[in-house]
Parts: structure tokens; sequence; C-alpha cells
């Protein structure tokens, strides 16, 4: 077993944190020019508490997701940035920033907590720059994350008012047992046109023992390779964080000097290929690689362009995206005939299948096929159903088999869902055996007129001052059957 050294932060050129900058492509780009650590962009931990985490291993992208409850990927990584990518969260409270580092640790080098974003969408949530004003949460969080995770625990801060209270602050943070401090060297109310305060960090660095990460040169000091360590000697810090330079040119980070901007730009549509990144988020990023090119004839291009295809377009690349999506494509399809293959190979002779899906449009209001089911269950003294569902790594797609009297049965359609996988399970065991499924056109749902003899007979008990509750056995009835309502799945 191969152990990985933990992530050293010092003599280190690092990509900075930047939203809708650090995303994939941008990140693997800058280690391919030579960064040593990449900072993904921030991403609030109510929003990856909702994700879930989807692994794509052997697959078309090999890479490892985050995925949204409304399928929008969050989070995307892979195995070449592993042991080099830091995962920076926006956070307020100690346990939900926990919650996401033990969510995502095991596919990231560490774990960032940003106390510097000064934008009202950060600090009206008491997040960003907000924390600085607030030393018992900042030890709070960072105390929780440095003792529940195994991952080494950095933070970004902006400089106080004051040196003296920065360099305390620091001090504080430090006592945490974090590995590292990224200091931006900017108030928080200072933009990129105010000056860099390189005497704040130098006094921080000369400070505490961690390492110190300087941040905020580009606008100052930082306009080829050479500059960054020009700007780390003037802040005696230990490595240094580069942002906009970085944005605008992510060859900044190449010993050699940088590579010309359409080769540097047709490089990162290539990852963006490779890693079917979003053709807006693609877009904004090479407009800020434009800059003033924006307004050139290629730069209204990219302007107007309105899909990935287009974007390559406009960087002469229409040959590259056709061949790419087509080797995708015959990658995808060789997978599923093996998928197929293996599936045939499984296959089961007792299962009984029929090719059926559950659309709810065909039933009344809070009634299924799995009510149906456990109904007759019930009524012919079988044990209640049992089912087994799986989900199929290649396009996320759930297959349900249920167990009824000691016989499978199962669709062969794989549905979005697991509810619906179930649902069109028990409808392939119902139609079996000939029993109501409960479908509108099936005329009188005994199931509905059920609920209202039992509503009838409650209201005449509460009429008679009989006791409210009622009986055990007709509780029973509807409450077993948890899948359809709107319970968090784990």
């Amino acid at each position: 077993m191969t152990v990985n050294t933990p992530l050293c932060f010092r003599g280190k050129k690092i990509l900075a944190p930047m939203v809708r900058v650090g995303t994939l492509p941008m990140r693997l780009l800058a280690l391919d020019y030579g960064a040593d650590i990449v900072y993904c962009e921030e991403l609030i931990d109510i929003k990856m508490l909702q994700c879930k985490r989807v692994i794509n291993g052997n697959q078309v992208l090999e890479t490892v997701d985050f995925v949204a409850p409304n399928e929008r990927v969050v989070f995307r990584t892979c195995e070449r940035e592993r042991h080099r990518v830091v995962f920076q969260m926006g956070s307020a409270d100690a346990e939900r920033a926990l919650a996401v580092a033990k969510l995502v640790e095991n596919d990231v080098a560490g774990i960032d907590i940003n106390m510097g974003c000064p934008k009202e969408y950060s600090t009206k949530a008491s997040m960003g720059a907000a924390l600085l004003s607030d030393p018992d949460k900042i030890e709070s969080i960072l105390t929780t994350l440095v003792k529940g995770i195994c991952k080494p625990v950095t933070c970004k801060i902006r400089i106080l008012p004051s040196v003296e209270e920065t360099v305390n602050l620091v001090k504080r943070i430090e006592k945490t047992g974090i590995a590292a401090v990224a200091v931006h060297g900017r108030k928080k109310e200072e933009r990129p046109q105010h000056p860099v305060h390189c005497d704040v960090i130098k006094a921080i660095s000369e400070a505490v023992s961690i390492p110190v990460i300087a941040n905020g040169g580009s606008h100052d000091f930082i306009k080829e390779y050479a500059d960054i360590e020009t700007f780390q000697k003037a802040t005696a810090a230990s490595s240094v964080m580069i942002a906009r330079a970085a944005m605008w040119n992510p060859s900044i980070f190449r010993k050699e000097g940088f590579c010309p901007l359409k080769d540097v730009m047709q490089d990162y549509i290539k990852y963006v290929l490779r890693y079917d990144n979003h053709y807006t988020n693609t877009k904004y990023c090479l407009c800020q690689m434009l800059r003033e090119q924006l307004e050139t004839t290629q730069g209204k291009k990219l302007h107007a362009a309105q899909s990935t295809q287009e974007i390559c377009e406009v960087f002469e690349m229409g040959d590259f995206y056709e061949e790419t999506t087509a080797n995708f494509e015959a990658k995808k399809t060789s997978l599923e005939t093996k998928t197929q293959g293996e599936d045939d190979q499984m296959e089961d002779p007792d299962v009984i299948k029929m090719a059926v899906r559950f659309d709810k449009r065909e039933y009344p209001p809070q009634i299924t096929p799995k009510m149906y089911l456990l109904e007759w269950c019930r009524k012919e003294k079988h044990p209640q159903p049992v089912y087994e569902t799986v989900q199929r790594p290649l396009d996320r797609l759930f297959c349900s088999v249920v167990t009824v009297a000691e016989q499978k049965y199962q669709s062969t359609l794989w549905d979005k869902s697991k509810k619906l996988a179930e649902q069109a399970a028990a409808i392939v065991c119902l139609r079996t055996l000939g029993v109501p499924e409960g479908k509108l056109c099936e005329g009188e749902n005994h199931l509905i007129n059920k609920r209202k003899r039992e509503d009838q007979e409650h209201l005449i008990n509460r009429g008679h001052g009989e006791d409210l509750a009622e009986p055990s056995h007709k509780k029973a009835n509807f409450v077993e059957d948890t899948s359809d309502m709107n319970v968090p799945k784990m």
C-alpha cells in the first residue's frame, strides 16, 4: 500500500481559488505549466451537502463527480490532480464544514476555508471576509476540521485595519493546528486597483511558524514568471498564490516563459472537451484570457458562441471537436455493449421480466403500484415485498428486482431514479399475477375507497367519544411503504 506524503506548502507556486475559473480544465492546465498546487473555486457547504458522490472510474470521463439533485456537477476532479488539489469551501458553521470535508477528503489533497471573499453573496451569509470579525467562529471551524479529518487544513484571509490586529488573528489561527494560511494583502474594502500591502504579509510571515502563502500581487508585481520570486521575497512568504495573472494566462507558471496565448487557449479547450466542461464556464474563462482582444473579430465570435462546438470553431478547432466527439461516442458505445454483455451473463433465468415503466400521471394521487402490491401480499398472507436496486455506473440509471412469495420480478428498462425503478418492478409483479395495479383506467380504485371508509369510521368513532388513535392494524396499511414519500436518501 502506497502512503502519500501530506501536501507541503513551502516553496510552492499555487493557483488561487477563483469563482468560475478554478474548474478542472483550468486546474489541470496550471499543473501542466508548472503550478505545484491548485485550489478549486469556492464551493458553498450547504450546496455540497446536497450532492452525491459519483465515480466515473474506468468509464468515459474517468472522474469523480459531486452531483446536485438537479444532476448538475458541482465539483469534478480526477486522479491526475488528486494529490495536488485543495478543496476550498465557503462555510460559517463548523459541523457543516466538517461534513463537507469528510465527503470530499478522499478525493483531494487538502481542505481550505474561504475567509477573505468580500462579495456580498458571501458576507451576507456570514462567510468569507465576514468571518474576520468573528475569531471565535474561525477558531471553531478550523479546530473542528483539523481534529476531524486526516488531510491538511488551510484558510485564506484578507488583512485587517491594522498590522497588529492581523498578526494577532493569524497567531490565533496558527494555534488551531492548520497547515498554512494564505494572506491576500488587501483589506476587505480594497479592490485590485489598490496597492497590495506587502509589509503586512511580511509582518505575518515573521510572526508565525506555519507557512504563509502570499496572494494579491498580480496587479503590482507579477507580470511574468520571474516576478513570482520577487513578490515572495517582498513578503518573506513561504509560497505565492496567483489569481488574476494566472486567469489571464495560466502559462505564468512556466519557468521557460509564457506560451503564445493562442496555444494556451487551445490547450485549455482540449481539457474542456476531455472533461465535458459546460460551455458557459468555458466561454467565461476564454473571455478572461482574451481581455482587450474581446473587441476583435475573434472576440466577438467567442461572445456570440452558444455551444462548445461553436467555441471550438472560433479557435480553429472544429475538426478536433468532431474527432474528439466521435471518439467519445465510440468509447461510450463500446462500454454500453460491454455493460449489456455483463448484464446478459449475470441474467437470472428465474427472474420474470417485462419492459415497463411507471408513469405517475396514469395513477391517482398518492396511489402507486407498490402500495397495491403491499396490500395484495398482506391479503394473501405473504411476507411484504423485498426490493433490490442497483445503479449502473455508465449512465447512473437504476434497475430494481422485487421478490414476492420467493419469485423475482424485474423491468428490463432502466430508470433515472431508485423510486421509479422499484415502481416498475412492482408493475411487472402485479401484471404477472393478474392483480390490479391502481391505474386510473382500471375503474373503481379499491384502495381509495378503502381509505374513504376508514376515514368515515374514524369520524364516527370520534363522534362516540372513542379513542382517537387508530387500531394498530389499520395504521399499518399504508405507512410501511415510505419509498414514495419525500424521505432524504443517505
